[in-house]
């Protein structure tokens, strides 16, 4: 079965360093506020989430959520969470490392959208 969204090795090792530091982390895909359109890691429960917002997966270990209006654009695009250096003008948990997340997109294939899970709303952390 096709993922939504899927991580690198790369941005698995800064999940890794986050979490000896916060504890469970969770992701939300930022809807252009603050730092455009990136991938924003927060320990888990920080960002709420709620009716307006869709569980698109999981990505080594933590939640993947969206804002439902956006996934109404995105719903067609593969995402993969990456990591570089550099500063993102944001709020997310790599950002003192002097890294930043980032997306590489694509669209799916025919296939892969057809054996695609539903995305499940989101339920607040808490």
């Amino acid at each position: 079965m096709s993922k939504r969204v899927e991580i690198t090795d790369k941005a698995r090792e800064v999940v890794d360093r986050l979490r000896e530091e916060h504890g469970d982390l969770m992701f939300h895909q930022s809807g252009g506020c603050c730092d455009g359109s990136s991938p924003m890691c927060y320990p888990l429960g920080e960002f709420r989430v709620g009716g307006s917002d869709v569980l698109l997966g999981r990505i080594h270990g933590c939640p993947f959520y969206m804002a439902r209006d956006q996934y109404e654009l995105w719903q067609n695009t593969h995402l993969t969470v990456d990591v570089v250096k550099g500063r993102g003008a944001s709020f997310s948990a790599e950002i003192p490392l002097g890294l930043r997340f980032v997306i590489h997109s694509r669209l799916f294939s025919d296939e892969e959208l057809s054996a695609l899970p539903a995305v499940e709303n989101a339920v607040d952390p808490d």
